[in-house]
């Protein structure tokens, strides 16, 4: 982070970190996340190897890694699914926060919200860091923003706006009731629609692998144009979701 700091190199902490600046709750962590705009990977890649640290990306489309003997660093530019880049935006309403004995700026409780929602992994579901980053701050959440944020996969919030009202009943009345009418409005509305001519399976945005099977019938949700990825990493993050599916077989 001092690296960055000196070089001018804009970041913001995420993960583990900054929910528990938000939400108090801590927790062991195999790894630190580093929030990058898609632009400053390579030059702060280039100035990490100078300094005599292993740093490479892991994968092209979103995610890059230094190494510091068995610590390691992830350099996080937007969403696995290719969704979420990191942009001015994320910067503009960061928060301060002391990490490490450091000034930093943390990931905003809107865009920590947004990159967990997709996360729902066989081995992997942030559906409850979303719960209880809501729990912590929806009170002061930009609601605008982050519905807007979501823009087309407002059903992705909204799923998790009914699962916060399941998992904490008492705390229902924290989540915007027009909010909550706008979206059911919604999802009635689109009932009544006629049926896409071209099927889309969009939980290919949600898991990379667990949806794999539909594809012969339906079209790749990360292939209409809304992802980041190339066909090639499409493949690569793909297989390595099929392998890390493997090890986790009980």
């Amino acid at each position: 982070m001092q690296l960055l700091c000196d070089n001018k190199i804009d970041f913001l902490v995420g993960g583990a970190y900054a929910l528990a600046e938000y939400t108090r709750i801590n927790r062991d962590t195999k790894d630190f996340d580093l929030f990058l705009r898609p632009e400053d990977v390579e030059p702060a890649l280039t100035m990490w190897r100078k300094a005599g640290f292993a740093a490479d990306y892991t994968f092209t489309h979103w995610l890059a890694k230094v190494q510091c003997g068995r610590v390691y660093i992830d350099i996080i530019f937007r969403s696995g699914n290719g969704l979420g880049s990191v942009d001015d935006v994320w910067f503009e309403h960061a928060r301060q926060a002391t990490i490490f004995s450091m000034e930093v700026k943390i990931v905003p409780p809107e865009e920590l919200i947004w990159q967990k929602a997709y996360i729902m992994e066989r081995e992997r579901f942030d559906g409850a860091d979303v719960t209880h980053m809501l729990s912590a701050c929806a009170p002061n959440l930009d609601w605008d923003r982050l519905v807007n944020r979501f823009d087309l996969d407002w059903r992705v919030l909204w799923s998790h706006l009914i699962l916060f009202g399941f998992i904490f009943p008492s705390k229902r009345h924290l989540i915007p009731s027009a909010l909550m009418k706008e979206f059911a409005a919604r999802g009635l509305r689109e009932q009544t629609e006629t049926a896409m001519v071209d099927p889309v399976c969009n939980g290919t945005l949600l898991s990379r692998i667990q949806y794999q099977s539909d594809l012969p019938d339906f079209l790749d949700g990360r292939l209409t144009g809304r992802s980041a990825m190339t066909a090639d990493e499409l493949q690569r993050w793909v297989e390595a979701g099929s392998e890390l599916a493997r090890r986790h077989k009980p």
